[in-house]
């Protein structure tokens, strides 16, 4: 966690958006929600390589995009435009980086663990998303069609976004975040494909002692 808020505040330098810059905002429309959930989420997802973006790969791209000349001055971006693209980009890959997913959801709630990450939340109550406050921003949830769609409003102009997209088959879960910063006109998108899967099962038994402490071993256990 110390490392993501310190890569925010890395990344916030590099985009010259100091804290007086226009903060990003979250179209409060987006927040309202009607009838039961639309697509069922929960499982466990793991990342299908293959099929996923190489950050590398998107960040040569949009370079090569960016190199173009542009229409109303004949020449290409400024290098001040490249290095920010660059920033966003060291943030995506970090942003994107957990293999694994495991969704919960029921009626009023999603919840998105990440293996060695935060977890992001969606909360619907009363036919609304509920805007929720965490160590790092603010984050709002909305669905589009069977599209679930998150947004992060960081510190310093910047705004993440990930939308969840199943496939038919229910069996992948299509994942595209999106980087953007009040600093830079251009943003920076990465897709991740999830294949669904079955967790293994724990080795180890565990109990709780009277002494309210926890022990866990490979074998059998007598309290």
């Amino acid at each position: 966690m110390l490392k993501l808020r310190k890569l925010v505040s890395a990344i916030a330098c590099l985009l010259l958006a100091a804290c007086s810059a226009n903060q990003p905002t979250i179209d409060e429309s987006i927040q309202s929600f009607a009838g039961g959930m639309p697509a069922d989420l929960s499982g466990s997802w793991e990342r299908d390589y293959s099929r996923s973006d190489d950050i590398q790969g998107v960040l040569n791209s949009t370079l090569r995009r960016i190199y173009r000349p542009q229409p109303d001055s004949g020449y290409p971006a400024a290098s001040q435009d490249l290095s920010k693209v660059v920033a966003l980009a060291r943030f995506a890959e970090l942003i994107t980086r957990p293999d694994v997913l495991t969704i919960t959801q029921d009626d009023f709630e999603i919840k998105v663990a990440r293996k060695d990450d935060f977890t992001m939340l969606c909360e619907f109550y009363d036919g609304y998303a509920k805007r929720t406050e965490s160590e790092f921003g603010a984050e709002v949830c909305s669905w589009n069609g069977h599209q679930l769609v998150s947004y992060l409003v960081l510190p310093d102009g910047l705004l993440v976004s990930h939308r969840f997209t199943m496939s038919g088959d229910e069996q992948s879960l299509h994942v595209a975040t999106t980087i953007s910063s009040s600093a830079s006109r251009v943003p920076f998108t990465v897709n991740r494909v999830y294949m669904r899967f079955e967790p293994p099962e724990s080795d180890f038994n565990c109990v709780e002692t009277l002494s309210m402490k926890r022990v866990c071993s490979t074998g059998e256990i007598t309290p």
